[in-house]
């Protein structure tokens, strides 16, 4: 079980990002794992997908998530809000079982960007999302951009937040 899960919502630079999440939880004694969204199979969630079945990467992505209490997301901006992968992946997660909000309801998330855009977009919407599931998300979030490249402290600092928040309920 992993004591922080980091969900990378590109391939790219939130993806490594997301790897550097990881290694500093790591290096402070906790067991983290990355979770790349773009490679797992999950087809875009639309009424029609949902009528066809859950998708078999959802199962393990919800037990994944489930067993971390802490989640960091690093997300770029895309057109000014969330990725459609993450967009589709939260669908997909609040349609399983009879609360949308179980498995977000009290989890202690941290978000992250790497973006040209500047993320500010991203992470308001993101915010507003996360805090409608239930979830507790943490004050500060990190902007990273290539003139801007994310500081191994704050990294450290976002992780050390996500630590004190509440535990989720069950």
């Amino acid at each position: 079980m992993a004591d922080v899960l980091v969900l990378a919502a590109s391939n790219g630079e939130n993806l490594k990002l997301a790897e550097r999440f990881a290694a500093a939880a790591r290096a402070d004694g906790l067991h983290a794992a990355v979770i790349d969204l773009t490679a797992l199979e999950l087809p875009l969630f639309t009424p029609r997908a949902l009528a066809s079945g859950t998708p078999a990467a959802l199962k393990a992505l919800e037990q994944q998530l489930n067993a971390a209490p802490r989640w960091v997301i690093c997300a770029p901006e895309y057109n000014g809000s969330i990725p459609p992968v993450l967009t589709s992946a939260i669908a997909w997660l609040s349609v399983q079982g009879d609360d949308f909000r179980a498995l977000f309801n009290g989890r202690a998330i941290a978000m992250a960007t790497h973006s040209g855009g500047g993320g500010h977009t991203l992470l308001a919407a993101l915010r507003l999302q996360l805090a409608h599931l239930g979830a507790h998300v943490v004050g500060r979030q990190l902007v990273s951009t290539s003139a801007n490249p994310a500081k191994d402290a704050s990294i450290v600092d976002l992780l050390q937040r996500l630590q004190h928040l509440a535990a989720p309920q069950s």
